[in-house]
């Protein structure tokens, strides 16, 4: 059975990406290919892919930049893929938010194992506190995934989704919500609320939620309307 996220391929050797690609296909995982650091970032966002192979040499924008990138806003999976063998490259490596790395020249099998490896090990943290619409609440590390990719909210962003996940469709007064926040706000009002609304909305947009919104309630208040599950 194939997995359904795909692995998202950055590398702008063809021949490599192929190869990866078709050995990936072979084990059963779905996989994009992009050859430009830019548009992987984009796609990150966009695509919401399982785990990203990253080569460092990239044109634009090269594989150290697009894991900074990435690491704003998401804690996706990332293993680096270098030709270069010097210790500093690949503490760099790690240190800017990379899972792993390996090293050119390297075998397809040694890619899907550690691929494997890693998948294995981030399996229990993508999968907490699943909620029925593709959200899931890490409560102790006060993040909120939807369909894995973490959401990058604010502390104040995140109380105020969690309360409105606690109960979908029920309408949360201004007044519900800021006590729900209070302890971060010091000039708390109900138009501070409606600004924190407004960016998480956003925020939900970016990250592709669909259908999963926070509706306004004239003069009393906000409530989160999920989409069925499939």
């Amino acid at each position: 059975m194939t997995h359904s996220a795909p692995i998202l391929i950055v590398e702008d050797d063809a021949k490599i990406s192929d190869m990866l690609a078709n050995y990936l296909q072979m084990q059963q995982f779905a996989t994009l290919q992009c050859g430009d650091g830019l548009q992987a970032v984009d796609w990150v966002r966009s695509k919401s892919p399982a785990l990203m192979l990253l080569d460092v040499m990239l044109p634009g924008l090269d594989g150290m930049g697009v894991c900074s990138a990435v690491r704003q806003f998401s804690t996706l999976p990332i293993i680096m893929v270098t030709a270069r063998v010097d210790e500093i490259d690949r503490l760099l490596g790690l240190e800017i938010g990379a899972d792993d790395y390996v090293c050119k020249p390297f075998s397809p099998r040694e890619v899907v194992a550690r691929i494997r490896a890693l998948l294995r090990r981030t399996q229990g943290v993508l999968a907490a506190a699943p909620h029925p619409c593709g959200f899931a609440l890490q409560a102790e590390r006060h993040q909120i995934r939807w369909q894995g990719q973490l959401l990058p909210l604010t502390q104040v962003e995140y109380r105020l989704l969690r309360l409105l996940l606690s109960r979908p469709g029920q309408v949360f007064g201004r007044a519900r919500l800021l006590d729900s926040v209070h302890e971060d706000l010091r000039d708390v009002s109900d138009r501070a609320v409606d600004s924190h609304i407004k960016n998480l909305r956003k925020k939900l947009e970016q990250a592709g939620t669909g259908d999963n919104s926070i509706a306004s309630v004239y003069g009393v208040g906000y409530r989160l309307d999920l989409a069925q599950a499939a």
